[in-house]
């Protein structure tokens, strides 16, 4: 295990630790660890996400497209905010082992990348749009790394689910390395989609969840949240 995902695991051990001593204090019920969970629940996991679909009201017609751009919990946070994008999911992608947790994934040896499983509508946000988020958003030009995250599972992908997705995350990726915009080669793969994996509960809405109470949301996930906000500030949900 790297040292930035045992100082993430560190992070939620942490946080666990801290809500069970409240609860117990002002007398709640005894909590479940999160890490207790077994891993062959991930299909589970996707409760609470189907229930803010439903409440979205689902469209007619809606497409999917699933990135790897870095740690998920950013990533997360920053792609649900987009008009068009109905839900976000946190989860595994790319690997070979069969319904990975987060711990095995990050060790390195399972093949997963963090990714996003993302569910749109096409009428309000297209798959180029959602490209260009993707390319903005992240560093594509260090190889299974972004920031301080460190490991394969880390790395940039585009895990396309028909031609159409593939011809268009190539020819971006061709056109960015032919303009310039980056100072190295995108090292983005662009590879088919085979199977998604839903991340454990407490990696759901992590920045929503967690934006006060814990330091990696203020100190990392908020400034490129608020970056994203500025730069993209024309395709963002409208709140009341």
């Amino acid at each position: 295990m790297n040292i930035t995902c045992a100082i993430k695991m560190r992070i939620i051990k942490l946080y666990s630790m801290k809500t069970m001593l409240t609860s117990a204090i002002i007398g709640l019920t005894t909590l479940i660890s999160c890490a207790q969970k077994s891993p062959t629940d991930n299909s589970i996991k996707m409760e609470n996400k189907k229930m803010k679909v439903s409440e979205n009201q689902m469209p007619a017609h809606t497409e999917i497209a699933t990135f790897a751009n870095g740690c998920f919990w950013c990533t997360e946070a920053i792609f649900e905010e987009l008009n068009g994008v109905i839900s976000a999911t946190s989860g595994y992608t790319g690997g070979e082992t069969e319904n990975p947790t987060y711990k095995q994934v990050c060790t390195g040896k399972t093949g997963h990348a963090e990714c996003l499983q993302i569910i749109y509508d096409p009428a309000k946000i297209t798959f180029d749009e959602l490209l260009e988020v993707f390319w903005e958003t992240h560093d594509p030009t260090t190889l299974n790394r972004q920031g301080a995250d460190v490991g394969t599972q880390y790395r940039s992908g585009i895990f396309y689910h028909n031609q159409e997705q593939k011809e268009k995350a190539e020819k971006y990726k061709e056109e960015l390395n032919k303009s310039g915009a980056f100072d190295k080669p995108i090292v983005t793969e662009i590879t088919p989609f085979t199977k998604f994996y839903a991340a454990e509960d407490y990696h759901q809405q992590y920045f929503e969840n967690n934006e006060n109470s814990n330091p990696y949301c203020t100190i990392v996930i908020k400034p490129k949240l608020d970056k994203f906000r500025k730069v993209f500030k024309n395709k963002l949900k409208v709140t009341n």
